[in-house]
């Protein structure tokens, strides 16, 4: 298997849903004068590519873009009315996800498998390329192996080669109560500081044992950037200033 670097992107015609109706789409709307890139999975509602391959391509967004990438898309062989379920299931708002029905497109780029030995038919072979003015610039193919590997179609790769340093958006979570004032002034904190983060809603009757068995602590805000736990609101407007000071 292999897409031939340098070459143009196959012309066709994708069917997909827009706004609970059917609507076309062609390969010179997606391409012609962007820079796109493209990465393809074997199927929507799959492991990997529920849990992984989609996620951080989305996650990953604002980092493309900054990079000069106009938009990412997601090509897989499954039909639009699937793919539209699995873009609400999933977190994928920066990501155009793009059902190739019949196959057409893959086949013609070359990237057509047969996966009948798991009841799946003909699907794509996992693989990315960065696609300018829709001429393939660079591709990521997975290797020859059994099985379904994912070892150089994935969204830190790609964005290693358009930029080895790239900075990546922070990883944020904060853990949260209702009607807690400290939680409100905490999200509203990371909000002025330019976070995206991901707040985790805890129930009363479990809120004081999933707090204390993670952090050690009673209380909550609690919030972690990039792994690391940083405190509750204290502690976090104590990080920021301290960021304004050294930055001063």
């Amino acid at each position: 298997m292999q897409i031939n670097e340098g070459t143009k992107v196959p012309q066709v015609t994708f069917r997909i849903r827009k706004d609970n109706d059917w609507a076309s789409v062609t390969s010179d709307e997606l391409f012609k004068g962007k820079t796109v890139v493209v990465f393809s999975l074997p199927g929507a509602f799959t492991p990997t590519c529920s849990s992984t391959h989609l996620p951080r391509y989305n996650e990953l967004a604002p980092a493309f873009k900054a990079n000069g990438v106009d938009s990412i898309v997601c090509v897989s062989v499954n039909d639009p009315f699937v793919m539209a379920e699995w873009a609400k299931d999933q977190e994928s708002d920066n990501v155009f996800l793009l059902p190739d029905g019949n196959g057409e497109f893959t086949q013609k780029i070359g990237m057509l498998v047969d996966k009948s030995d798991l009841n799946f038919g003909k699907r794509s072979w996992r693989y990315s390329m960065l696609v300018k003015d829709g001429v393939v610039q660079k591709a990521f193919i997975e290797p020859e192996k059994p099985g379904d590997p994912f070892e150089v179609s994935d969204a830190d790769t790609m964005l290693a080669h358009l930029n080895p340093k790239a900075k990546k958006p922070d990883q944020v979570a904060i853990l949260t109560r209702e009607g807690c004032s400290f939680c409100a002034k905490a999200k509203a904190l990371l909000k002025e500081q330019g976070y995206d983060y991901v707040e985790i809603p805890l129930e009363h009757k479990t809120r004081s044992r999933a707090v204390g068995a993670i952090t050690g602590r009673g209380t909550v805000p609690q919030v972690f950037i990039n792994g690391q736990h940083v405190g509750g609101w204290e502690e976090l407007e104590q990080r920021f200033k301290a960021a304004e000071r050294k930055a001063a």
